[in-house]
């Protein structure tokens, strides 16, 4: 039996396209979960940072205005703060995010994902 696979997806993302693609490339059909329309809990973000093994910030679109008008940048935040952040704001939470069993990675670039596989 395969491991369950699960896309933190946007569909107008093109990384994001690309990565669900190369997915089903290998066959593997995942749970698709728009995060912008069902974005993760508190505690479910904590367990992906946890698992992709990064500091939180580094799983954050930086570019996004909402990052620069939070001031989210100040290195003074916590981990718990950057979540939280995240949490309120999910357009601020990288994407793709594809988890595979107990694992996890950002699909970017895309091929990244073939780390799972």
């Amino acid at each position: 039996m395969t491991e369950p696979t699960r896309i933190f997806h946007n569909p107008r993302c093109s990384k994001s396209r690309q990565t669900l693609e190369l997915l089903r490339e290998h066959n593997i059909e995942p749970e698709i979960i728009r995060y912008l329309e069902t974005p993760p809990t508190e505690a479910e973000l904590k367990q992906i940072i946890s698992m992709l093994g990064c500091h939180p910030r580094d799983a954050m679109r930086t570019s996004e205005k909402d990052y620069k008008e939070q001031d989210l940048g100040n290195p003074a935040l916590s981990e718990d703060e950057l979540i939280r952040a995240m949490v309120k704001t999910p357009k601020l939470i990288e994407r793709p995010i594809v988890i595979r069993g107990d694992r996890a990675v950002l699909g970017r670039p895309p091929e990244n994902v073939l780390k799972l596989i």
